[in-house]
């Protein structure tokens, strides 16, 4: 039977040809997806058939011919992302809390101590003279960087004083501007155009009542000489409508010179009289130039026995009284080692360490004499000692040995006693002195150290050492009869 030819060619157009044979013409079937697209596509389709179908009441809005393909050219992930932001949430996110600021009053106290200690370690820090009630913009000679830290411990805190600082060297990097901010309270200045900008914003804080302080020279001095100073400082000042008050600074270039070493010594900072109206810069370095100078000269008024004492105690002389002072105090000697260490390390602050290290080597090697003395049966006089210390402390040695001698700082009762009576306890030397040197080392130590800073930030109060004497002698002898006669 034979096909008609139009038929065949038919049947060849609608891809039904012979096995083999390759279809040239007709209608192309749709290409199936394969792989993770197939995948999509399936889950596609599956979720659009689950959802409800609304048919009453449904008006469909007809989307722009330019934005209806717009949703196929997305990603896959980037329309499930979408629409998992959409559904709805059962509890709201919490809102994250907000950060509590310290008011600037207090920040400005805090700085103020950790300044004040600061420079106390490192010589101290004198002031004359206080700021205005009000905002007042502070201009002060410029030598060292130690110059912000002695404005920072010297003006008044309830000011709550700003420093300006240069923009391309305080905040370049991320570590100079936290602590530039931190610890300083300082805000950009900048050198380079724009400076007076930034200096007009600092207007509203200066009305409400706090001080910005500015170095006018724009860098560091060498010389010791005030240079030329700048016209931003008063025109923020005339801008603002409050004083300016020039500020002297004497030390800092000796205790941080430039591109030096940190040295010990005493800083001075001389607050002067407000400047109202208008001021030119000639008239402003004049009066910061003579503050610095007058406080360049300026000598704190000291007492002559404080220096006589002061350089005993730094000499060589005192370690050897050091030690026999506190090693008599462990055999007999009334007077313990800490009164000396509290009239020596008040007068000479620098040698209030090794003065503390021979005491307490003295008072080790005589308490370890009179332990021996004591267990060979030699009896030491005892001044200021009664029998109910002994007793208490024979009972604190059969219950604890050696470690009992941790409580001598606390009870009162004399280190000689517990010495001689762990003698007579036949206690081994060894662990008493072990256990001596961790008690009495701890106290010797710290209250040699504590006299010492005491000393060091009282030294702007050094012409009243015969009063502190005096006040000392009679605490000690009070202190002494009410603990005597406690335990009589």
């Amino acid at each position: 039977m034979t096909v008609p030819e139009n038929h065949t060619a038919a049947l060849l157009r609608r891809g039904k040809g012979r096995p083999g044979e390759a279809r040239t013409s007709g209608r192309r079937r749709p290409r199936r997806a394969s792989g993770a697209r197939h995948t999509r596509r399936r889950d596609l389709r599956a979720a659009r058939s689950a959802r409800p179908t609304r048919t009453r009441n449904r008006t469909r809005t007809h989307r722009p011919l330019a934005l209806r393909g717009a949703r196929r050219l997305l990603p896959y992930r980037k329309r499930l992302h979408r629409r998992a932001l959409q559904l709805p949430t059962t509890t709201p996110p919490l809102s994250p809390l907000p950060r509590v600021a310290l008011p600037s009053t207090t920040t400005a106290w805090l700085r103020r101590a950790l300044w004040t200690v600061a420079l106390t370690l490192t010589g101290g820090v004198a002031r004359e003279g206080r700021l205005p009630r009000g905002g007042c913009v502070v201009v002060a000679n410029h030598s060292s960087h130690a110059d912000t830290a002695a404005l920072l411990a010297a003006l008044d805190a309830r000011h709550a004083p700003l420093i300006g600082a240069a923009a391309d060297y305080w905040f370049a990097t991320p570590w100079r501007r936290r602590i530039c901010r931190h610890l300083a309270a300082g805000f950009p200045v900048r050198r380079t155009g724009g400076g007076l900008d930034d200096l007009l914003d600092m207007a509203g804080a200066l009305r409400a009542g706090r001080a910005v302080v500015l170095f006018p020279e724009g860098t560091r001095g060498r010389d010791g000489a005030v240079g030329d100073f700048r016209r931003g400082a008063l025109l923020l000042a005339r801008h603002a409508g409050v004083p300016v008050v020039p500020v002297g600074l004497a030390g800092t270039d000796r205790l941080l010179p430039k591109h030096g070493r940190l040295r010990s010594t005493l800083v001075r900072v001389r607050i002067g009289a407000p400047l109202y109206g208008t001021v030119d810069p000639a008239t402003a370095r004049d009066a910061v130039q003579d503050l610095a100078d007058r406080a360049s000269a300026g000598v704190l008024p000291d007492s002559r026995l404080r220096r006589r004492t002061a350089a005993f105690a730094a000499s060589r002389r005192c370690l050897p009284v050091a030690f026999a002072w506190a090693f008599a105090e462990a055999l007999s000697w009334p007077l313990m080692p800490e009164l000396f260490l509290a009239v020596a390390c008040v007068a000479a602050p620098r040698a209030g360490l090794r003065l503390s290290s021979a005491a307490l080597a003295g008072s080790l090697a005589g308490g370890l004499l009179a332990l021996q003395l004591a267990a060979s049966g030699a009896h030491l006089p005892a001044p200021l000692t009664t029998d109910r210390m002994r007793a208490e402390v024979s009972r604190q040695l059969a219950d604890e040995g050696a470690s009992a001698v941790r409580h001598q700082p606390w009870d009162g009762i004399p280190f000689k006693v517990y010495a001689a009576q762990a003698g007579r306890a036949q206690v081994p030397a060894a662990d008493w002195l072990v256990a001596a040197t961790r008690a009495r080392g701890t106290r010797t130590l710290t209250v040699g150290l504590a006299f010492a800073a005491l000393g060091a930030a009282a030294r702007p109060w050094r012409r009243r050492y015969p009063l502190y004497l005096a006040l000392l002698g009679s605490g000690f002898t009070v202190g002494l009869a009410l603990i005597v006669h406690g335990w009589s």
